[in-house]
């Protein structure tokens, strides 16, 4: 009854007071327990994810429950500050670093009721693919191939967030995406994950890896539950200038998984030969279920999609030096015991962060250093602007875009490519939607020949959530994924 339960489906039972909150809260805390070897939570907070139950309890006896997110234990990806509860971005350097405040994504669900179980491991400050850049280890993914008992990543940076969703440790969880983060594992752990328009939720309280890029968004077992998320989550914030000033929007309320007359585009940039056979048979066939169903399918171009992933690793890398820089063990976080100034910052930032966040703050520097600014991060802006003008002129034409989201599914923990250029080819499918600023989807289609998750992207025009969701829950109901993988890890 408490197992693989939805926002929906747990909120109708607790409405109905089939079953209490504190129940609820309890089951998932004790499939925490019992799921170590995953290594999904940092930390778990469960004296405070108990009380919290127990109020939602005492609202449902006064007939007074909040609404639909009321007694929902959610999980965090931890660079979401939290008051009172230990933050570290997955990182060394922040493993002792307890805010006095509330990120304004967790505050906004906990004024909804929603549960916190806890903090969600992912890739230090949320650089990576694959969850391996963890100070406190990898992720693993609780799907595993028919032929093999090999473990397999979860994908990244939000590796922790959609590997809890899979394993059912969680209802739901909050990710960030900052090229791909939600999109990418929830593609490799059968999730749906969606990344909102940049500006739609509040960055406010969230440990910034690249400030014009980073967005947090819900990672679930279904379209509507996305939607019930992101309504929790999105609106305007006086604390962020970023943040859209648009009003909030009832994405649940107004789903409606009509296609008819719909103008989808295949973008011709993302048909390769190098993508594997599987996922190419299951891009068309969510063309045909979509025409199916009364969409007009359209070839389109995005001429400087080749261009993305290096305007990105420019972009990003620049963004994280400045955000970095704050990390010196003069206010919080790590300090090494140096008596010198200079030594002690570059002892504490030497032993804090890992090879991946150095290496990136070291490009970063490089690319905006004298000499240089010019020829890589002004030149990789004009790139990016010229990337939106390409999504711009398409959506002229289109209403939604479809793709696939990985060129790959998920693969061995000890066989992750040791060129890290070559890791980075995980997000070729999703860096571009980042750069544009626009709001994406990651829905499970199915599982290729070893038994793994394989997913589709979906893409509309900036602030077009409610249009994406609709899409999604059209493919959705046609397909009708299961998300069970076979728990070997309890």
């Amino acid at each position: 009854m408490l197992d693989n339960l939805t926002i929906l489906e747990a909120s109708k039972l607790i409405d109905e007071k089939k079953v209490s909150a504190l129940e609820i809260t309890n089951s998932y805390l004790k499939k925490i327990e019992d799921s170590k070897k995953l290594n999904c939570f940092i930390t778990v907070s469960h004296d405070k994810a108990v009380h919290a139950a127990k109020e939602t309890d005492n609202r449902v006896s006064k007939n007074n429950r909040i609404g639909p997110m009321d007694g929902i234990p959610l999980a965090y990806k931890d660079l979401f500050c939290t008051k009172d509860t230990l933050t570290t971005a997955s990182s060394k350097i922040l493993s002792n670093f307890i805010p006095t405040y509330e990120s304004t994504v967790t505050n906004n669900c906990i004024n909804k009721g929603a549960i916190t179980l806890g903090k969600l491991n992912c890739d230090e400050f949320a650089m990576g693919s694959t969850n391996k850049t963890s100070f406190y280890g990898p992720v693993v993914n609780p799907w595993k191939s028919l032929d093999s008992d090999e473990e397999l990543v979860p994908g990244g940076s939000s590796g922790g967030s959609a590997a809890s969703v899979a394993a059912d440790l969680c209802i739901a969880s909050i990710g960030t995406d900052t090229g791909g983060s939600i999109r990418q594992p929830a593609s490799f752990t059968g999730a749906v994950g969606l990344k909102p328009t940049y500006g739609r939720v509040s960055r406010w309280g969230t440990i910034a890896f690249a400030s014009s890029l980073d967005q947090a968004g819900p990672i679930s077992k279904t379209v509507e539950d996305a939607a019930i998320l992101l309504q929790t989550i999105s609106g305007h914030d006086n604390k962020d200038s970023t943040s859209s000033q648009r009003p909030n929007e009832h994405y649940f309320s107004n789903l409606n998984s009509s296609v008819k007359n719909l103008k989808i585009g295949i973008p011709k940039e993302y048909m390769s030969d190098d993508l594997p056979l599987e996922i190419q048979n299951y891009w068309n066939e969510g063309k045909k279920i979509l025409s199916e169903n009364g969409a007009e399918i359209i070839e389109i171009s995005l001429p400087h999609t080749k261009t993305a992933l290096p305007a990105y690793y420019i972009i990003a890398p620049a963004e994280a030096s400045s955000n970095l820089s704050r990390y010196d063990g003069v206010k919080y976080g790590l300090r090494t015991n140096e008596k010198n100034l200079i030594k002690m910052y570059e002892s504490t930032r030497s032993d804090g962060f890992g090879d991946e966040v150095k290496r990136r703050i070291m490009i970063g520097t490089y690319v905006l250093s004298s000499g240089y600014y010019d020829a890589y991060y002004l030149k990789a802006q004009k790139i990016r602007s010229l990337i939106k003008k390409d999504f711009d002129n398409v959506f002229k034409d289109v209403n939604a875009i479809l793709t696939p989201a990985t060129p790959n599914t998920a693969f061995a923990i000890d066989k992750e490519e040791k060129d890290p250029v070559k890791n980075y080819l995980n997000d070729i499918f999703t860096v571009p939607i980042n750069l544009a600023g626009l709001p994406a989807i990651s829905i499970p289609f199915g599982l290729d020949k070893k038994g793994l998750p394989v997913g589709m992207q979906l893409i509309t025009n900036s602030f077009e959530e409610q249009l994406l969701l609709n899409i999604a829950k059209n493919i959705q109901d046609s397909i009708n994924f299961k998300n069970e993988p076979k728990c070997w890890w309890k």
